[in-house]
């Protein structure tokens, strides 16, 4: 090709490359799968002359499995895992990596960044933190008091306190109305026997699944688990995600007395599972629900405002949250039920849904491609049931106007089940609602008033004598 015409095609190729999508992110290559005989799943991702290592281990089970009275439990339990702070060194100083375990309602879920030259080094701290559990009275109490203190010295904001006050409204006794990190007080009721228990009935081999991604070939890998973890218990019945379902929600509106410049507003829904086949559709539904609260009135475009679906292994809650001032707060509360009974009655527009799941697939592509998310969608295989591996983006930009009417249809055909919380100056708000929202005041107790009877009159040939 001549120069001059070469010259003239390069301007044209620049400008189609800027204007083309951005290509999608590629999946992750299937994993390689060993069992161990105790039940013990493995998941192996080869990245062969990579120097870097990533463990995973998932437990299915967590905080919803926590005993009433005492939240918090196996949020303790993973605490108890790794509770010196040597182990914790040796992870960010020696290897240049982490060593973290999150606790969710769902899971227990163990992370080990470091060197594939430490592999089974790594593997032996972890089978430590399995096989060899300190329960002394004197580890426990120290790692109890640390998280109680964490909690205590926490900030805790007036949206904070609205989120866990929405949450014990819908659910309440229900382990989703259980803040999962637990309390102060609940905390404190926790002893050894409850953490033991905890361990025996819950942190068994064939309840879990090992991912390891890193320049570990399979052979080396499979050797080493095997091992070193192949002596880890199995249970012979895993215990069931079953409950008491929550009582009816109560339709009055509670305020909780909280000072601050502005009030929290929130109401909430029973939702989805994580497993369920409207997952998607109601991540999206959340998301044109934002918009559209946002839309009906001008203050609530400069505050913090959401909606959201947050899924589990049993449904979860759809909620909305915004933060106003305390003499629009009825009219937040209205327009949000409005909003509510828009989407079941109008689908979403052309318009509405691209940008919803233009949204909300960019917030899902961005934590999918971090390199410690790698194995997530298999260990969320495991701990949700499903069936497949799911294309979690694939299956947002699918998403029609259609499936998000049929799911808020689904979610919002009872009006009565909406709770509300409100967060804020008590008085000014009692103010605020009066004569427009049945309310009660958190704390406050309500004395009837009562009105004097009337003598009944004497009827019939009473004798007045």
């Amino acid at each position: 090709m001549p120069l001059s015409r070469i010259i003239r095609v390069i301007p044209v190729l620049v400008v189609l490359a800027i204007l083309a999508p951005p290509a999608p992110a590629q999946s992750p290559k299937e994993p390689e799968r060993e069992q161990l005989l105790n039940g013990l799943k493995l998941l192996i991702w080869e990245q062969p002359g990579s120097p870097e290592l990533i463990v995973k281990l998932r437990i299915n089970s967590g905080a919803a499995f926590d005993l009433a009275g005492k939240s918090g439990q196996m949020a303790l339990l993973g605490d108890l895992l790794f509770p010196d702070a040597a182990t914790i060194d040796y992870f960010t100083d020696e290897l240049g990596g982490k060593l973290d375990v999150s606790v969710n309602y769902d899971s227990i879920t163990i992370t080990m960044v470091g060197k594939a030259a430490e592999f089974e080094q790594v593997i032996s701290v972890l089978r430590n933190a399995l096989l060899s559990t300190q329960f002394t009275p004197e580890v426990i109490t120290r790692v109890r008091d640390a998280r109680i203190k964490s909690l205590r010295d926490a900030t805790v904001s007036p949206a904070m306190v609205a989120d866990r006050a929405i949450a014990a409204r819908l659910f309440g006794d229900f382990p989703y109305g259980r803040r999962s990190g637990g309390t102060p007080e609940d905390l404190a009721r926790v002893d050894r026997a409850d953490l033991m228990m905890a361990h025996e009935r819950f942190l068994n081999s064939n309840n879990a699944t090992l991912a390891i991604v890193g320049g570990v070939t399979r052979p080396r890998a499979f050797r080493t688990v095997r091992q070193l973890l192949g002596p880890w218990r199995k249970t012979e019945k895993i215990v069931p995600t079953t409950f008491t379902q929550p009582k009816a929600v109560d339709p009055r509106t509670l305020i909780v007395n909280v000072a601050g410049p502005t009030t929290e507003v929130r109401l909430a829904l029973r939702g989805v599972a994580r497993s369920d086949a409207d997952f998607a559709a109601a991540e999206v539904l959340a998301r044109v629900a934002q918009h559209r609260w946002q839309a009906m009135a001008a203050e609530l475009a400069n505050q913090p405002i959401f909606a959201s679906s947050d899924a589990y292994v049993l449904p979860g809650v759809f909620v909305m949250g915004a933060a106003v001032s305390t003499d629009k707060t009825a009219d937040a509360l209205a327009n949000a039920k409005k909003v509510i009974e828009s989407l079941v009655n109008t689908q979403a527009t052309v318009a509405e849904l691209d940008r919803a799941r233009t949204e909300v697939v960019n917030e899902t592509v961005a934590i999918a491609t971090k390199s410690e998310a790698v194995p997530d969608p298999w260990l969320d295989a495991d701990t949700y049931r499903f069936s497949a591996i799911q294309d979690q983006p694939a299956l947002l930009r699918a998403v029609t106007p259609a499936d998000v009417q049929r799911v808020a249809r689904r979610l919002f055909k009872d009006p009565t089940a909406v709770a509300s919380v409100v967060v804020g100056e008590a008085d000014s708000l009692k103010t605020a609602l009066q004569g427009r929202v049945q309310f009660e005041v958190l704390g406050e107790i309500v004395v009837p008033t009562t009105t004097p009877k009337t003598p009944a009159k004497p009827t019939g040939n009473a004798n007045p004598r």
